[in-house]
C-alpha cells in the first residue's frame, strides 16, 4: 500500500495525481479497442469467431456463438440450492427496490390550459455485458438483467466470455438464464459491445447498452455512443473508506482487500482518516489478512498499483478529497456517519456505519452494483431501473390554449427570424376563425 501523510513534502501534488489519475482513459487501450470495433463491423461475426480465439482460447462456428436451450437445462440443473436461495433472496431485493425506482407517466395542465406530460416506455431491445474470466460473476447478472425485467424489456440480450472449451460458468449461466435473459451469446470483450451496439448476422442490434467491465469493454461503450445508448462507465472495481478513530481496521483491511482481489489490476482502494495512527493499524492488518487469500496476486497487484492510506488533516479534508475521487463504493466509518454521508455528493453508493461493508451491495442490498468509476461518478449515477425506460414528453393543446400561446411564439419567431415558426401557430387561429365565418353565413 502507498501511504500518504499531511507532513511529506509532495502532500499537496501527490492528492492532485491521485485525484488526476483514471482508469477510464489510457490511450493503448482506447486505440487496441477502436481496432476491435472496426473489425466486428467490417466483419461481423467471423470477427467475434477470431476475436473469441484469439482472447478466450475458444474455437467456436457461428452457431455456437448463442448459448442453446440444453446449455441452460444443463446449467440449471447442476446449480445447487444453496446458491438457488442465495439467487432467490437478492432477486427479491433487488426486484422490490426497482420497483419502487421505476418512473411512472403523469400529466397535468401548463398556464395557458394545454395538457403537458411524460410517458415512460420500457426499451424494446437490450444488450447487457456480464463479466466473466477469472470471476464468473452471477451478481451482476441479478443486478442488470433483473432491472431490464422490472422496466418491461422484452427482448434482454446478454454477451459474457466462455472459457477455452466454449463453456459458460453454471452458475453465472444460470443466474442470468433465471433473471430473464431472451438471449445470451459467448462473446466478451470489446467485440460483445461492438457486437451489441452494431449487429452482426447473429447478434441483432440493441438500443442500449448496459454492464460493467474491464478497461476495453469500457472503452468500447465510450466509442459506441451514438451507434447506440450506453447507461455508464463502470470500470474496475473501487472502494473507498472515510474514517476516523472509532473504526475497526480489520474491518476497513477486510473491505480493501474485498475490491482488490477483482483481477484487472485497474482496482484503486483508498483509506482516507485524519487519524494516523490508524492508517499504521490498517497497514499492518492487510499484511496480516493478504497471504490468507486465494486470489492474494491478484489483490497484491492493484494494492501496490492503486492502494491508498491517506491521512488527512481533518476529516473535513477527508470529506472533500473523497468529492474529488468521486469513489464508486464509499464506505463511512465515523462516529456519525449519518452526517458524513450528507457532505458526499459524488459516490456511486454510500455505506454507512461499520456493518455494512461494500459486499453487501455487491450482492444482496437491492440497489444495482452496476456504478460509475474512475471519477465518473461525478457525472453519472449508479444503474436504476429507470435507465431501462425511454423518456417522451407529451403534449395538447386545444384552440384556447393555443390562443393564449400565439402572442409569446410570435414573439420568439420574430427575434429568431424563423416566421415560419410563428405561421405554423397563427394559421390554426386564422383557418379555425375563417371555417367559423362560412358556417355563421350559411345560417
Amino acid at each position: 500500500m502507498n501511504i500518504v501523510r499531511p507532513s511529506d513534502s509532495t502532500y499537496e501534488q501527490t492528492l492532485r495525481e491521485i485525484v488526476e489519475a483514471s482508469s477510464l482513459f489510457d490511450s493503448e487501450v482506447e486505440e487496441r479497442t477502436r481496432k476491435i470495433v472496426q473489425q466486428v463491423a467490417d466483419h461481423g461475426d467471423a470477427a467475434l469467431l477470431e476475436l473469441t480465439q484469439r482472447f478466450d482460447g475458444a474455437a467456436l462456428s457461428a452457431d455456437q456463438l448463442q448459448v442453446s436451450a440444453a446449455e441452460r437445462m444443463t446449467a440449471a440443473l447442476t446449480t445447487d440450492e444453496d446458491f438457488r436461495q442465495a439467487l432467490e433472496l437478492a432477486s427479491n431485493n433487488i426486484r422490490a427496490f426497482s420497483r419502487r425506482s421505476r418512473r411512472r407517466n403523469w400529466s397535468s395542465k401548463n398556464a395557458q390550459g394545454a395538457t403537458v406530460g411524460e410517458k415512460f416506455d420500457p426499451f424494446q431491445r437490450v444488450g447487457l455485458y456480464i463479466p466473466g474470466g477469472t470471476a464468473p460473476l452471477a451478481s451482476t447478472a441479478l443486478m442488470t438483467i433483473l432491472l431490464a425485467q422490472t422496466a418491461g424489456c422484452r427482448e434482454i440480450v446478454v454477451c459474457t466470455p466462455c472459457g477455452r472449451d466454449g463453456s459458460i460458468n453454471p452458475a453465472l449461466l444460470h443466474a442470468v438464464t433465471a433473471s430473464g435473459a431472451t438471449e445470451i451469446y459467448k462473446v466478451g470483450g470489446a467485440q460483445a459491445i461492438a457486437a451489441m451496439a452494431q449487429g452482426t448476422a447473429t447478434i441483432r442490434k440493441v438500443n442500449k447498452v448496459f454492464g460493467p467491465g474491464n478497461a476495453y469493454v469500457v472503452a468500447a461503450k465510450r466509442l459506441l455512443v451514438g451507434h447506440v445508448a450506453i447507461d455508464l462507465l463502470p470500470g474496475p472495481s473501487e472502494v473507498l473508506v472515510i474514517a476516523d478513530q472509532t473504526a475497526n481496521p480489520q474491518w476497513i483491511a477486510a473491505d480493501l482487500l474485498a475490491q482488490a482481489e477483482h483481477g484487472s489490476g485497474h482496482e484503486r482502494v483508498w483509506l482516507v482518516t485524519p487519524h494516523g495512527p490508524l492508517c499504521k493499524a490498517v497497514e499492518k492488518e492487510i499484511r496480516r489478512q493478504l497471504p490468507k487469500l486465494s486470489r492474494r496476486d491478484f489483490a497484491e497487484r492493484a494494492l501496490f498499483a492503486n492502494g491508498w492510506l491517506i491521512q488527512t488533516r481533518t476529516l473535513e479534508e477527508a470529506v472533500s478529497l473523497t468529492n474529488r475521487l468521486a469513489p464508486e463504493h464509499c464506505e463511512i466509518m465515523t462516529r456519525r456517519p449519518h452526517e458524513v454521508a450528507e457532505k458526499v455528493v459524488t459516490a456511486g453508493a454510500i455505506f454507512m456505519g461499520g456493518y455494512s461493508p461494500t459486499v453487501l451491495g455487491d450482492y444482496v442490498a437491492g440497489p444495482s452494483h452496476t456504478l460509475p468509476t474512475g471519477g465518473a461518478g461525478a457525472s453519472f449515477a449508479g444503474l436504476t431501473v429507470d435507465q431501462f425506460q425511454r423518456r417522451t414528453s407529451l403534449v395538447e393543446y386545444n384552440r384556447t390554449a393555443l390562443q393564449k400561446s400565439l402572442r409569446a411564439v410570435a414573439t420568439f419567431a420574430r427575434m429568431e427570424g424563423l416566421d415560419a415558426h410563428g405561421r405554423s401557430a397563427a394559421i390554426r387561429l386564422e383557418t379555425s376563425a375563417k371555417s367559423k365565418s362560412r358556417k355563421s353565413n350559411r345560417r
